[in-house]
C-alpha cells in the first residue's frame, strides 16, 4: 500500500530477555510496556509489530526502541513492506488463519 508515493511498512520487534531474577522480569516488563506503549501489538510472546506510514516514521519508532534497550538480552528489530507482511503464513496448530490486515491509514488531502 502506498500513500502519496511512500510505501507503508512494518516494524517488528523480537526479543529474548532474560526472566531469571526479580529485576530480570521487571525489565522485561518495562520493555514490553515500552513496546505497547509505543502502537506495537503482541504478535507472539516476545514478537511485537506496528504499522509505519514512511521510512520516516519507521526510524522515529526504531530510534526510540534503540534508546531504550536493555542491559541484557537480544533485540532484533525488522522491517518489512505490506507486500512481504502479507506473505506470512501463519497456523493455529494444523489449521490456516489469514494474515492480519494493516490497519486503514487517514489520508488527508
Amino acid at each position: 500500500m502506498t500513500f502519496g508515493g511512500l510505501q507503508t511498512m512494518w516494524i517488528v520487534v523480537l526479543f529474548d530477555l532474560p526472566t531469571d531474577t526479580k529485576a530480570a522480569r521487571k525489565e522485561y516488563t518495562r520493555f514490553r510496556k515500552l513496546l505497547l506503549q509505543d502502537g506495537f501489538a503482541m504478535m507472539q510472546y516476545s514478537v511485537y509489530m506496528r504499522h509505519s506510514s514512511s521510512d520516516e516514521n519507521d526510524q522515529v519508532h526504531a530510534k526510540r526502541i534503540k534508546s531504550q534497550l536493555p542491559d541484557d538480552g537480544e533485540v532484533r528489530i525488522i522491517k518489512i513492506t505490506d507486500k512481504q507482511f502479507g506473505k506470512i503464513e501463519v497456523y493455529y496448530g494444523k489449521k490456516r488463519k489469514p494474515t492480519e490486515k494493516a490497519p486503514l491509514q487517514l489520508q488527508f488531502f
